[in-house]
């Protein structure tokens, strides 16, 4: 029986994925936005089964994230293998910068960013058979130049531009052409790209030249992927970055959506694109075709792809080692946790800002959600001492866009309260009054809600309400993250949690 695997790759909110090979071992980065610390990294011996090595950005002098709106930060980076170093290019776009970090080893220490005169998002690296490299990426983003892929040679070392920058592409006239990746192979300089906008319309094209810097024709059977107008339920499929195994044959990884499966409803996706993977085959024609026809499924073959599982993560976190495991993300700034003030337990200082604060630093740490039927819970022991203090977990989207259960405290009183935030509307659906003392919160969600509950110590879970999975859709909330479980606190009180459960309910 022919060996088989099953899309996404990497479940949840992990876009733009870039991918290099070096020996028996692929690295695998992704976009990050406002979320600290930033690109997270990842490592694989088979292209299926990946395990979290950390992140690229883990130092503030690498990542300012301060006042960056929802789903800006850090766009799109590209890994590349090149000199015996690991290079990541990417885009603040908060400070509408391009930069480049590097490595000796993919775990890190990585460097402070070499920031680059060179305008635009999505950059990315090529080095040639010479070992001349090259930075291509998209112009007009700003609406200062005409859209298309742009192409210079660059000094690794130095940032600088030693040729001028060039439009070498415009791309088959889809809407956004971006994400470019340049390879070599045959006598041919092969230029994929994305255009369509990463939603419905997405799409992956490629052209060819015989030179480095064009001119590009474009493949007669363009896109060579795109889901639109499809049945499919993996939608939005583009971006792609392609790598050759040892043994010659060629993959591909890409982002895509999982809208909920929701008869006779309009189409919502809340979990964010997600990392897929498709074979490549290159035909007599010398055009690389991606998937089965140009189209990615969620069961696939993969007959030449040694399995190489890597262990699951626990279904329990427990906050009693000397950092957070690296699923973990922080949003913006990390200042307000702490796993020395109570050991054990992850401690909240609350903050100022709040989960509503536009831009705002609240404090925050969560994790992806990365199925439609989950569980996640939490033992938490809070005193709150103000009117304003709260603490809880969250279903975060955005600041606009969150379900927030949380303790707190109305007329000297603990109360549990369950809240929704969508857009400029603000509810608390149900509040109950609580004992003092650590408390279980918890969430299970399905295609379609979220259920929230809560259990005092030795009693049964008490159901306090639900709430829409579709009002936290992007397209309900708009931007280019998907949901977040977090543990969250405000005020002046220290919130703390004993640990975090995750856990599918199906697969």
């Amino acid at each position: 029986m022919t060996p088989q695997f099953r899309n996404p790759i990497l479940p949840g909110t992990h876009p733009d994925p870039s991918i290099c090979r070096v020996g028996d071992d692929y690295w695998l980065v992704h976009s990050s936005f406002e979320f600290f610390p930033g690109i997270p990294i990842f490592h694989s011996r088979d292209l299926v089964h990946w395990r979290q090595l950390g992140h690229v950005l883990t130092r503030p002098s690498q990542l300012d994230l301060r006042g960056s709106p929802a789903s800006l930060g850090i766009f799109a980076p590209t890994l590349r293998h090149i000199g015996g170093r690991f290079h990541v290019i990417a885009t603040n776009v908060h400070l509408r910068r391009n930069f480049i970090v590097s490595a000796e080893h993919a775990e890190g220490p990585w460097s402070d960013p070499l920031w680059l005169d060179w305008p635009g998002i999505d950059p990315s690296l090529f080095q040639d058979e010479d070992g001349r490299v090259f930075i291509s990426g998209n112009g007009g983003f700003l609406g200062d130049e005409p859209v298309g892929i742009y192409q210079a040679e660059l000094d690794l070392t130095t940032g600088s531009l030693l040729s001028p920058r060039k439009r070498v592409w415009a791309g088959t006239g889809g809407h956004a052409p971006e994400g470019p990746h340049l390879y070599r192979r045959g006598g041919w300089y092969v230029l994929l790209i994305a255009e369509g906008g990463t939603e419905y319309g997405h799409m992956v094209t490629v052209a060819r030249s015989r030179q480095v810097d064009g001119p590009f024709e474009a493949c007669p059977h363009n896109p060579i992927l795109s889901h639109r107008s499809s049945g499919s339920p993996l939608q939005a499929t583009g971006h792609a970055d392609l790598v050759q195994t040892p043994a010659g044959d060629w993959w591909a990884v890409l982002l895509g959506i999982r809208p909920a499966p929701l008869p006779f409803a309009p189409s919502r996706q809340h979990l964010g694109r997600e990392t897929l993977l498709a074979p490549v085959d290159w035909g007599d024609d010398g055009w690389p075709r991606i998937g089965r026809e140009g189209r990615v499924h969620e069961t696939m073959d993969a007959p030449k792809l040694a399995a190489a599982p890597v262990n699951a993560a626990p279904t329990r976190t427990h906050f009693d080692g000397p950092a957070l495991p690296h699923e973990f993300q922080h949003l913006r700034e990390p200042r307000h946790a702490s796993l020395n003030t109570r050991p054990g337990w992850l401690t909240l200082q609350g903050a100022t800002d709040t989960l509503d604060t536009p831009a705002g630093t609240p404090a925050f740490v969560g994790r992806r959600q990365q199925h439609f039927d989950c569980h996640a819970a939490t033992c938490l022991d809070f005193d709150p001492a103000d009117h304003g203090d709260e603490a809880g977990l969250t279903v975060y989207k955005s600041a606009a866009f969150h379900y927030d259960l949380v303790l707190a405290r109305r007329d000297g009183q603990r109360v549990i309260r369950l809240r929704r935030r969508v857009a400029s509307l603000c509810q608390v659906d149900a509040e109950q009054a609580v004992p003092d003392g650590p408390l279980v919160l918890g969430i299970e969600a399905d295609a379609t809600h979220y259920r929230f509950f809560f259990q005092p110590p030795n009693a049964e879970p008490t159901s306090l309400g639900r709430g829409e999975c579709a009002l936290l859709a992007t397209e309900v909330a708009g931007g280019f993250t998907g949901v977040y479980l977090g543990l969250t606190a405000s005020g002046s009180s220290p919130a703390h949690f004993q640990w975090l459960d995750y856990h599918p309910l199906s697969l």
